[in-house]
């Protein structure tokens, strides 16, 4: 518990949380208010079209994570932890614990804002969360916030530099898993395992009558997330055998 309060004030006491989490809320409440706001008879707005910007959201906050990590290494701070705590695999668990509960509670916030946005925007749609889709449309998106920290948190444990941790971060989500597709012949089956792909799935399940784009992934709701957060332990896994090998 000690740890887990030392990593909760090193990360809450510098500004870039703060500046994320308002960034993150304005960016995809934004795109809310533009898809939401165009809704008409013909093209309803729906519980899942209200979080249409949330990878933006997520891309803050993998930004903030990777950053949790990799600011520590750019100042050496990374020397003083382990030195305090020599069981480094102990230090990295309790600093990818934080980062995950406050993405989660990020992204809930986020989450339920563009909700409640979208309801001010258009009460004369069915927006209400009636039924167990609709709670993981909205809910869902806290926890694949919570789990990309994770991959984010491993990134930067791996990278060491907050520009080639973000880089590398940015250009996976947004770009490589869709360039994937362009693969001839078997572009799209991998495409189907992509990660995010499947979170995508967790989120959408089917698609049928959401609005949002569907996911091409091949497994249920439950297997998306359980494969979504194997990848994350997997990589943080890797990411701590590392970091207890080489210098801090």
């Amino acid at each position: 518990m000690t740890l887990l309060a030392v990593e909760r004030i090193k990360l809450l006491t510098t500004r870039s949380p703060w500046w994320c989490a308002i960034a993150g809320i304005v960016l995809t409440a934004g795109f809310t208010a533009l898809v939401v706001g165009n809704a008409s008879e013909r093209v309803p707005a729906t519980v899942a079209t209200t979080q249409f910007g949330y990878t933006f959201g997520l891309a803050v906050i993998m930004v903030l994570a990777a950053l949790a990590v990799t600011t520590e290494y750019r100042f050496s701070t990374i020397r003083t932890t382990f030195q305090a705590v020599p069981n480094r695999t102990k230090a990295l668990l309790a600093k990818t614990t934080v980062v995950a509960i406050i993405s989660l509670i990020l992204g809930e916030i986020i989450a339920f804002t563009c909700w409640g946005l979208a309801l001010l925007l258009a009460p004369v749609h069915d927006l209400a969360l009636d039924s167990t889709a609709d709670w993981i449309n909205v809910a869902g998106v806290g926890v694949i916030f919570a789990i990309s920290a994770v991959i984010a948190v491993a990134v930067g444990i791996l990278v060491r530099h907050s520009a080639g941790a973000i880089s590398l971060l940015m250009i996976y989500s947004l770009a490589v898993e869709g360039l994937v597709q362009l693969i001839p012949t078997i572009g799209d089956d991998i495409y189907a395992w992509m990660p995010f792909n499947v979170a995508h799935k967790f989120l959408t399940g089917s698609g049928e009558a959401t609005g949002m784009p569907s996911s091409t992934s091949t497994l249920s709701q439950g297997g998306a997330l359980l494969y979504f957060a194997a990848v994350a332990a997997a990589l943080l896994a890797v990411s701590l055998v590392v970091a207890n090998r080489r210098d801090a």
